[in-house]
């Protein structure tokens, strides 16, 4: 009785429906005949029918109405299925217009070249890419390299100009050593910035500005002094060491305040100072640590490597010749046996 009632209803309803509606009716339950007469296991759609509702969905409003086999979700996402597989199969296909992509190597270059040249353009870069036998246009370089990272940090620039005038460059200045009976001694000492070199170094427990200038002398006995010293803002480098300089043919450069990096030579030095021996003693009195300093700077010279001298030492220590694995290898302590030096037995 409920079945010919609902029969009854669609005719009715189907009467006063219009002429294209019902073809698309006829034709979407005729669909549904020819996939339940076909003999397949569970009845499952192949694609043809699929892309039959597909196509139905698009061009009638009423699709939902006679559906039976699937639900309309599904429908759904069969189109959904349709496009991502069509705008895949476009992604991959070969374009032949356009412009011919940058490869990452390049790219990359085109990065390193603005990182190192930081006052180099679009075209200085464009030059050397075509000297390299690159085949890439100037306004591709131009959009690439506003992607480039920006400016190096003014510590790298000034760290940059350090190394192409560290030959030139000496600085200066004071570390405080705690002793045992003395209180607080001042170490002065100058450094060269081309192959870390220890030019002075003395101990006082009062420094004034006529003992600086003494110093100063001794550090350049016979020789030009540095073209540029860097000293900081300390209050014992006042007029007269500044006017001292001067004399010496070398021009004094005040680093700013609270900016230690900026003569980083001469505090690395300190560190080095500090880690390799007075972290390790206990200062009597002044002519004790005299005594340490004049030990370690000449250990610092000829024994200690340097990592800013690629592994050498500031008086360019010889290389051992011979079968390093065949030989004895003798050990000579220094700094009273904090370290050692190695060297291949005769």
């Amino acid at each position: 009785m409920i079945s010919f009632l609902r029969h009854s209803i669609g005719w009715i309803m189907g009467f006063f429906h219009s002429r294209q509606d019902l073809i698309f009716e006829n034709l979407a339950l005729r669909q549904q005949l020819l996939a339940l007469n076909a003999k397949r296991p569970r009845h499952r759609l192949s694609t043809v029918h699929k892309l039959f509702w597909i196509a139905l969905r698009s061009v009638w409003s009423g699709w939902k109405q006679p559906l039976v086999l699937v639900t309309p979700r599904t429908v759904v996402a069969w189109h959904r299925a349709s496009f991502r597989l069509y705008w895949r199969r476009l992604s991959r296909a070969r374009r032949v217009g356009g412009r011919k992509p940058v490869s990452p190597e390049v790219q990359a270059l085109i990065f390193r070249m603005a990182g190192e040249n930081p006052t180099w353009g679009a075209p200085r870069i464009h030059g050397e890419l075509l000297k390299l036998g690159f085949d890439v246009s100037e306004p591709t370089v131009s959009r690439w390299l506003r992607r480039a990272p920006r400016t190096p940090h003014p510590i790298q620039r000034w760290l940059t100009f350090l190394r192409n005038h560290r030959e030139a460059i000496a600085g200066m200045d004071f570390f405080t050593v705690p002793t045992l009976t003395f209180g607080v001694l001042y170490c002065f000492f100058v450094i060269a910035h081309g192959r870390r070199k220890i030019l002075r170094c003395n101990v006082t427990r009062n420094p004034s500005a006529p003992w600086i200038v003494q110093q100063m002398r001794e550090a350049w006995p016979y020789a030009q002094a540095h073209r540029f010293l860097l000293l900081d803002h300390d209050s014992k480098f006042g007029d007269e060491v500044v006017s001292s300089a001067k004399d010496m043919g070398s021009q004094p450069l005040r680093t700013a305040v609270r900016s230690p990096w900026q003569n980083g030579v001469a505090e690395r030095w300190v560190g080095s100072c500090r880690r390799d021996l007075l972290d390790h003693v206990i200062v009597l009195n002044e002519r004790h640590l005299k005594r340490l300093m004049a030990e370690y700077v000449r250990y610092y010279h000829e024994d200690r490597t340097h990592l800013g001298l690629a592994k050498d030492t500031p008086e360019r220590r010889r290389v051992a010749s011979g079968a390093a694995l065949q030989s004895r290898i003798s050990s000579f302590p220094r700094l009273g046996g904090l370290h050692h030096r190695y060297t291949l037995a005769a």
